[in-house]
C-alpha cells in the first residue's frame, strides 16, 4: 500500500528535525517537542495541517524575538545539511511557512531569510503574502533576486511572482497589471537553468490569461534570440495556442488554408466510464508548398449542471509536404481520477487545425 503524502511528517522525520534543533536552539527539549507534536489528533491531520502544526510547535521552542529566530532557523538548516539531509525535501516546507506566519511585519529581515531558506526548500508560496503587503518593495527585491548566483533564488523571483501560481494565493494587482514583473522575466529569459526558464514560461502563461497582447508582444521581441527564448515563448503561449488566439497563431505561421479534414469518425458513439473513446480522421495538405500543421482535439465534457466544458488536447505539430495525406487514430480515456469526475450524458469531440475548430461529433457517456 502506497504511503500518504502527509506521512512525510513521520516519527523518523521529527527525530531528525529535533536532533538538529537540539544542536542549534539553546535549552531545546527534544522529548517535550516530540510529545507536543504527537497529540491524540495528530493522525487525523492532513498534510497542510501537519505542516502548519509543526510551524506552531517549533515556535513555542524558539525565542520571543523573530530576528533571533531567523538566525536559529539558518543554523538549523546548516545542521540538517551536516546531518545528511538534502535540499528540496517537501516536509521542510514548514520553514518557509514560519517566515510567512511570524515575519510579515519584518520586511528586510524576512526578505533576507526567504533568500536563504529557498536554497534549502522553495519559498514560492511564502513570498506571496509579502508581495500582497509590500507590493513594489517586494517586487524590487525579487528583481534583485533575478540576478542572484543561485538558480533557486532566481527561480523564486519568477515563480513566486507569478500572478496565478497554482495552489497558492493569487496576486490580484499583478493579474490586473503585470508590468512590474516583466523586468524579472526579461532578466531570466536566457537563464542557464531549465528549472528557471520553465518558471519564466509559466509566468508568461499566467499573464496570457489576462493580458494576451503582452505575451504576443514578448513573443515577437524574444523570438529567435536563442533556442532557450524560443522554447520559453512557445511554452508560455500554450494557453493562447489552445484558445486559437489569432495573433499568436499568426506569429507561428499557423493558418488552416488548404489543410483539409476528412473521414472524421468515431469507433462507437457510446462510451462507458472507465473505457476509451476511439476516433480517427485524415489530414491533407492541398497547398503547393510545405505547411506547418498544429493538430489538437477538444472534448466537451458534460458538467453536473448539464452544461458542457471544453478541454483541448494537443496531438502534434509538424510539417506536411504538399499533397500529403496522413491518417490519424486517437483514443481519449474516461478513466476515473481524483482530478476529474465524469457525468453521464451527451458529450462531443472536435478536431482543431491550426487553431481553427472543425467538425464536431457527438457521443454518449454512460455509467
Amino acid at each position: 500500500m502506497a504511503s500518504l503524502l502527509k506521512d512525510l511528517y513521520s516519527p523518523s522525520f521529527y527525530d531528525r528535525l529535533s536532533d538538529a534543533l537540539s544542536a542549534t536552539v539553546p535549552g531545546f527539549d527534544k522529548q517535550r517537542f516530540i510529545a507536543k507534536i504527537f497529540t491524540p489528533d495528530f493522525d487525523s491531520k492532513e498534510l497542510k495541517e501537519r505542516m502548519k502544526y509543526t510551524t506552531a510547535v517549533m515556535h513555542q521552542f524558539l525565542t520571543d524575538d523573530y530576528r533571533k529566530n531567523i538566525q536559529l532557523i539558518k543554523k538549523t538548516i546548516e545542521q540538517l545539511k551536516l546531518n545528511g539531509v538534502g535540499a528540496d525535501g517537501l516536509a521542510y516546507m514548514f520553514l518557509p511557512d514560519y517566515l510567512e506566519t511570524y515575519g510579515l511585519d519584518f520586511f528586510e529581515e524576512s526578505a533576507e531569510a526567504l533568500e536563504f531558506v529557498t536554497q534549502f526548500v522553495s519559498c514560492e508560496f511564502a513570498v506571496r503574502p509579502f508581495i500582497l503587503k509590500y507590493q513594489d518593495q517586494m517586487i524590487s527585491k525579487m528583481q534583485e533576486w533575478s540576478l542572484h548566483g543561485s538558480h533557486k533564488v532566481r527561480r523564486l523571483a519568477s515563480e513566486g511572482s507569478r500572478p496565478r501560481l497554482p495552489w497558492a494565493m493569487g496576486i490580484p494587482y499583478l493579474k490586473k497589471d503585470p508590468s512590474s514583473i516583466l523586468p524579472i522575466l526579461e532578466n531570466l529569459k536566457q537563464d542557464n537553468s531549465e528549472y528557471v526558464r520553465r518558471s519564466v514560461a509559466n509566468s508568461l502563461n499566467d499573464i496570457a490569461k489576462d493580458h494576451p497582447q503582452v505575451v504576443v508582444d514578448i513573443a515577437k521581441k524574444w523570438s529567435g534570440l536563442s533556442s532557450h527564448t524560443d522554447a520559453i515563448i512557445k511554452h508560455g503561449s500554450r494557453t493562447l495556442l489552445k484558445q486559437g488566439h489569432t495573433a499568436i497563431l499568426k506569429h507561428y505561421g499557423l493558418d488552416d488554408d488548404g489543410i483539409l479534414l476528412g473521414n472524421f469518425k468515431l469507433l462507437s458513439t457510446v462510451v462507458k466510464i472507465g473505457e476509451r473513446l476511439h476516433f480517427s480522421f485524415t489530414i491533407k495538405n492541398e497547398n503547393p508548398g510545405e505547411r506547418k500543421v498544429r493538430l489538437e482535439y477538444a472534448v466537451y465534457y458534460k458538467k453536473q449542471n448539464g452544461l458542457n466544458t471544453k478541454k483541448v488536447y494537443k496531438i502534434s505539430e509538424r510539417q506536411y509536404l504538399p499533397g500529403s495525406e496522413i491518417n490519424i487514430n486517437r483514443a481519449q480515456k474516461f478513466v476515473l481520477i481524483t482530478t476529474r469526475k465524469f457525468h453521464p450524458g451527451d458529450h462531443q469531440v472536435s478536431i482543431i487545425i491550426n487553431g481553427s475548430e472543425k467538425h464536431k461529433l457527438s457521443f454518449e457517456l454512460i455509467a
